[in-house]
């Protein structure tokens, strides 16, 4: 049998365990039925957004299955993201399974079963990590998240019931339940492995646009394919797969193979509950990268894996509808006439909570130096807290180039949702989530308190920088529907809308510098200081010790790099004057002197006496010059003949 499964076997295999099947006796029964799942795996999300794994076999998770569902097993601390909460001298750490949400099969296709012939199987069950009695993860974090909302938004349904008629409601008894909806989409890099990347010629096919929503073809369309299908299976409901902006064409080699690929895609699958759509994201992930690799194929989700061309985003969508007790759904975010308003005051709310206390939700959302890479101006991506509603109320439009977009259907009202469009894969979506609610609910809060109406919170969104309102900044502006970065100047943008974060410190110390946003962020115990101590530790760990060991360590190679080339008899005075500045900026980068150190000592320096604002200043200053170097070490090539 080939590492694919074929079309005939796939209906053998088992891929899900829903909700309604995690009793004993049909887990019994079902894992009896399908001898090739080998193995049991508890899938704990520690704040670091890192999922574990580990293979327990199934005769020993049936031996005694009431009390592995109720206990789950015990680790080390050690081994999850949860600095200052499992210590070296409390260290354990219980990961206890969640029978609320689905489980998926795993399979290992490079290992196929010889009694069944089919791929050995590790069910992967989404599990909380437990320290001191107390859920310590990022999924019951979300999961809090979710139940805090529900609770406080019938509270303030029922103590406000002017919005009820905005609804269409009469009573809040009409509500049988909330339901917290989102979903996001994943973009990746994929390549042939080795293939380095020409990014002129990338940054050319990008700005022509030859590569956007192409056809695939070869083996990128085969895993594409397989990919889409193998989500249905795990009852994703895939929706789309299509290239995305960034790429270059494939060669077809002598041996009628292709080579030097080298494409950014994207796949999506549709909506569900908040919880639910996160651990769906893990197993996506998962399902997308093996699928490529046995189609021979590198992918990396990276949210800029190849710097001067586009990066990898994953817009994460929510919303919120009820159910009504006659069965019926309805969008809560949506207004009873989708022509006259933009949405109902709920809506209005949940936007302004979330813009205004962005500044909280953000160091979650953009957490690494990678991220922030990816944040530039140029490409589609999002850099100023600011969002769009659309032209009119008739005439639904999406700006690519605002943080926040409203997303509508004219003919569908449960479509309406928010689109937080700077997310990347690697951000901890479970955090992700579970903060854009808390701050929704806060600004709901303000709007359903202070009994305003949709048109007077859409006066309120759409005010301008220096007017008061009720509940937003009055230094800022929240709403343009224009394209920020064309038609605003960089300083218009930072008066209009706040300066950006630029580094993964200038992101962590909005928790500090705004306790009042940071206390959203509590309400309901959903996050504790605890909580948001040990993911600054872990964000911050991670921040310095990428940029000690491996980003200057990588800039050293390329200011090595930048080697003298002109010959004497050749040269012209440009080349000599190009080379000068090139020189100067490698000394500058990489050169100690006796009375000057360079700049990659002083960050180091800086990271050892934990000076950050000064690591953060200088990282920028940094970036600059590299790629100042990389530019004028282009320019200079380009004027050689030969080189030595």
């Amino acid at each position: 049998m080939s590492k694919d499964v074929l079309c005939s076997e796939i209906d053998k295999l088992l891929f899900l365990l829903p909700a309604s099947q995690h009793e004993p006796e049909e887990i019994i029964s079902l894992l009896g039925k399908h001898p090739e799942i080998k193995f049991v795996s508890l899938v704990g999300v520690d704040l670091g957004g890192n999922d574990t794994d580990e293979k327990i076999p199934v005769a020993l998770f049936l031996k005694d299955l009431h009390t592995f569902l109720a206990h789950g097993v015990q680790t080390d601390g050690s081994s999850v993201v949860l600095p200052e909460i499992a210590t070296l001298n409390n260290a354990q750490v219980d990961i206890i399974p969640d029978l609320s949400v689905n489980w998926f099969v795993d399979y290992n296709f490079d290992h196929i079963d010889e009694h069944t012939n089919l791929p050995t199987g590790t069910l992967r069950i989404p599990s909380f990590l437990v320290h001191n009695e107390v859920m310590v993860d990022s999924r019951s974090i979300l999961l809090n998240a979710v139940k805090h909302f529900k609770t406080q938004i019938l509270s303030l349904m029922k103590n406000h019931p002017y919005v009820l008629a905005s609804l269409g409601l009469s009573s809040v008894d009409e509500i049988e339940d909330v339901i917290l909806t989102s979903a996001t989409e994943l973009e990746f890099w994929v390549k042939t492995p080795d293939d380095k990347a020409d990014v002129e010629q990338l940054s050319t096919s990008q700005v022509l646009k030859e590569q956007y929503w192409k056809r695939t073809i070869g083996p990128v369309r085969t895993a594409m394919e397989q990919s889409l299908l193998y989500l249905d299976s795990y009852g994703l409901e895939s929706e789309m797969g299509h290239k995305e902006v960034g790429g270059v064409k494939a060669k077809l080699t002598g041996n009628g193979n292709f080579d030097h690929i080298m494409e950014q895609l994207e796949i999506d699958w549709k909506y569900s509950s908040a919880l639910q759509s996160a651990d769906n994201e893990l197993i996506a992930r998962d399902v997308v990268k093996d699928t490529f690799i046995r189609n021979g194929l590198e992918v990396t989700f990276m949210a800029k894996p190849i710097e001067g061309v586009a990066g990898n985003g994953e817009h994460t969508h929510v919303g919120v509808s009820v159910k009504l007790k006659n069965g019926k759904m309805k969008n809560i975010f949506a207004p009873l006439d989708m022509k006259k308003e933009f949405m109902s005051p709920i809506g209005f709310g949940a936007l302004m909570g979330l813009l205004k206390n962005y500044k909280v939700v953000n160091p979650f959302v953009t957490s690494t130096n990678d991220a922030f890479n990816r944040l530039k101006p140029g490409f589609e991506a999002p850099i100023c807290t600011v969002s769009s509603l659309g032209h009119a109320p008739n005439s639904p439009s999406r700006n690519r180039t605002v943080l926040v977009g409203l997303i509508r259907d004219m003919s569908n009202p449960m479509a309406t949702r928010f689109e937080l469009r700077a997310p990347n894969p690697t951000s901890n979506t479970y955090l992700v989530i579970a903060s854009i609610y808390q701050a929704m609910l806060d600004g709901i809060k303000a709007a359903l308190e202070n009994n305003k109406t949709s048109f007077e919170l859409e006066a309120a969104l759409s005010k301008k920088s220096g007017e008061s309102c009720f509940y937003l900044e009055k230094d800022f502006a929240y709403r343009s529907e224009e394209e920020v970065f064309e038609d605003f100047t960089e300083e218009e943008r930072n008066a209009l809308f706040g300066n950006p974060p630029a580094t993964v410190w200038d992101n962590l110390v909005h928790f500090d510098k705004y306790p009042e946003k940071k206390s959203v962020l509590l309400e309901g115990d959903v996050f504790n200081e605890a909580i948001i101590n040990s993911y600054k530790v872990a964000t911050l760990t991670q921040w310095t010790t990428e940029l000690y060991n491996r980003i200057i360590l990588e800039n050293m190679e390329i200011v090595r790099s930048c080697k003298k080339l002109h010959k004497s008899e050749d040269v012209s005075d440009l080349d000599v004057v190009n080379w000068e500045k090139i020189n100067y900026l490698r000394f500058d980068l990489m050169k100690d002197s006796l009375n000057k150190k360079s700049l990659f000592t002083q960050i180091r320096e800086a990271i050892d006496t934990q000076d950050y604002v000064t690591v953060s200043i200088l990282q920028l200053e940094m970036q600059s010059k590299i790629n100042e170097l990389k530019d004028l070490y282009i320019i200079y090539k380009r004027n050689l003949f030969e080189f030595n």
